[in-house]
């Protein structure tokens, strides 16, 4: 990404006690950001690159926010997201980090982690969904898996979306009351809230195992959506250096000619209602 491109951007740190983006100013940016997201996703197919990354934090941080930003105008056959539910039976016999492993990039993607393997790190020894015995495995087993994985050829990217209590609490509130965002309260958050010091303290241990040179983890103060998304995405473009791919010169062909083409009957198709 060009100099001139960041120096543009000047958005700084989020901070709770500056006033939200006005509307035009964040739809020019997150354009701009998008624009240059689609040259990143060109560079990683063109050049056949792995990347991977993973979004953690509280919940209600706006994790799936930021996720939606990325991929609105990318391909996503070479970007997707992933988000597993509850493992079934079966892969809870499974070797912890194998379920995601098969869902790790091939040469030209990117694949986007909504929640990841660091469920084993915070929400399960908090919630007592995993013994002791594995959450220290896990704390030991992490780290160098994260090296196999940049060893292979995989660039890996981590970000961790913090909010504050007040921030959270509103949030949920928000969710509560409205229709359309319900689902996105489970009963593991509501129960999560009643926990917020236990999560915070598995925060730290996390960090305090993971948060290695080869892959650190970035904290994106996520108080204020909107200069939270800009941000975590302009940061994202910075960690993979990449160039403009020139597009192939397309020229439309003539139209076929419909000479002997009869058309069926419109009655003999059923159309969609026109309420609208």
């Amino acid at each position: 990404m060009s100099v001139d491109f960041l120096e543009a951007l000047d958005l700084g740190a989020p901070d709770q006690d500056r006033p939200k983006l006005k509307r035009k100013v964040y739809e020019k940016e997150l354009g701009r950001l998008q624009e240059e997201l689609v040259r990143l996703q060109r560079w990683i197919k063109h050049q056949g690159l792995k990347v991977v990354v993973i979004f953690e934090g509280r919940d209600a941080a706006g994790k799936g926010g930021v996720i939606k930003r990325i991929t609105e105008r990318l391909n996503p056959r070479i970007v997707r997201v992933v988000a597993l539910g509850t493992p079934s039976d079966r892969e809870k016999t499974q070797w912890w980090f194998q379920r995601y492993v098969a869902e790790l990039p091939a040469a030209g993607e990117m694949v986007l982690f909504d929640r990841s393997w660091y469920n084993r790190g915070v929400v399960e020894p908090v919630m007592g969904f995993c013994t002791e015995e594995e959450y220290r495995e896990f704390l030991r087993s992490c780290p160098e898996f994260e090296r196999m994985l940049i060893r292979s050829g995989i660039i890996l990217i981590k970000y961790w979306f913090s909010v504050s209590d007040a921030e959270q609490e509103k949030r949920f509130q928000s969710r509560i009351n409205d229709p359309v965002k319900r689902w996105k309260l489970s009963p593991v958050d509501v129960e999560g809230r009643s926990r917020w010091v236990e999560f915070s303290k598995a925060k730290d241990i996390l960090f305090a195992h993971t948060d290695i040179k080869q892959a650190p983890w970035y904290v994106v103060n996520a108080d204020i959506k909107k200069r939270a998304r800009l941000n975590c995405i302009a940061h994202l473009l910075s960690q993979i250096p990449y160039e403009d791919v020139p597009w192939d010169d397309i020229e439309l062909p003539e139209r076929q000619s419909g000479v002997g083409y009869v058309r069926p009957p419109i009655t003999d198709q059923t159309f969609v209602e026109e309420r609208f």
